[in-house]
């Protein structure tokens, strides 16, 4: 049975299904839906529980072995199972099926990985697991979806927040509701069981903004180059995830191309319905002010090579070619020259 996560607090709820598949590429909701299934197991008396994680060189018998071993302490077992490609293999899609005939009420199995297609769907493991147990998959939500993910964590915390001010940090924190859920935290202790204005939720946001990556695209979008160099030295020191700046630069230039855009059709420029607020439209309209339409075009370009790098790892020092990229946002002179592979 297939399950949105948004569904799968009412589903456990009713009790434990001998089998979770839990598939995706947005951590937050696939870590809640896991951290679910170990409260309810451990609270039903799976109190071991054994993890395998089937990388290279990995046995399948040892799946086998822990499904049908005895504990010294309990006669219920708890198995996680990771699978770091989202594909068991030929010789795993048999084990799993077996495994499936195996399955008690003493045995519990969670299977879990990295977002999948239709073709793992599609498998006999798969199918088999499904009919049985519970299959969900966490994707990225935006639109309505995100909203009401966000009015759930608010009505959790015992806040209160206006459209506006939900729309707000929907917006700055697009395509990371880790990042969303941490927010929501830090209000609920601002302001415990309170209404939070759009001015407090603001507030908030720029404090915190103060020690990340988003100080640092209000700094490349003013343009001030030295103090951004700076900024990136730092961020690097302190072990930050090169892939988060990418994800914040390729978000800053979706933005600016929407801005340029609406501009070059006449338009004026409706900051709230991009989501900026007043205290970072002059960092917004500089860019815009010495940015071309073909010169963002180059970013755009320039971007997409960085992004395939840094997902397959190339790059020795990914922080050199992130500030090359930081340095076309501030229309330096260096459209013509090539990307560093340092």
């Amino acid at each position: 049975m297939q399950l949105y996560p948004n569904q799968f607090s009412s589903e456990i709820g009713k009790g434990l299904a001998p089998c979770y598949l839990v598939f995706g590429d947005e951590p937050q909701q696939k870590f809640e839906v896991i951290e679910q299934i170990r409260t309810t197991a451990k609270a039903n008396g799976f109190d071991e529980r054994t993890v395998l994680v089937a990388d290279t060189g990995f046995s399948w018998n040892q799946l086998l072995e822990a499904t049908q071993s005895m504990s010294l302490f309990s006669n219920q077992q708890f198995i996680e199972l990771e699978l770091p490609t989202g594909k068991p293999g030929a010789e795993g899609s048999k084990m799993l099926q077996e495994v499936a005939k195996g399955l008690t009420r003493d045995t519990l199995l969670l299977i879990h990985g990295p977002k999948i297609g239709k073709d793992v769907q599609r498998g006999k493991w798969f199918k088999v697991l499904d009919e049985m147990g519970v299959s969900v998959l966490c994707y990225p939500l935006e639109g309505r979806q995100l909203t009401a993910w966000l009015s759930n964590q608010v009505k959790q915390h015992q806040l209160s927040i206006n459209a506006a001010g939900m729309k707000m940090i929907a917006d700055f924190c697009e395509g990371n509701l880790l990042a969303a859920k941490q927010e929501i935290d830090k209000l609920a202790l601002l302001y415990p069981q309170q209404s939070v204005s759009e001015a407090q939720i603001e507030r908030a946001m720029v404090d915190q903004s103060r020690y990340n990556v988003f100080q640092l695209v209000d700094v490349m979008l003013s343009g001030d180059a030295n103090r951004c160099v700076k900024m990136l030295y730092r961020l690097e020191s302190e072990g930050l995830e090169p892939n988060i700046i990418i994800w914040a630069l390729i978000r800053e230039w979706e933005v600016l191309w929407k801005l340029k855009s609406a501009a070059a059709n006449g338009e004026a420029i409706q900051w709230q319905k991009f989501g900026i607020w007043r205290n970072r439209q002059g960092f917004y309209q500089s860019a815009l002010n010495r940015l071309s339409i073909e010169q963002l075009l180059q970013i755009q370009d320039a971007l997409t090579q960085a992004d395939l790098a840094f997902k397959q790892n190339v790059i020795s020092r990914p922080f050199v070619k992130l500030c090359h990229l930081c340095m076309m946002f501030m229309a330096m002179g260096i459209f013509h020259l090539p990307l560093m592979e340092a």
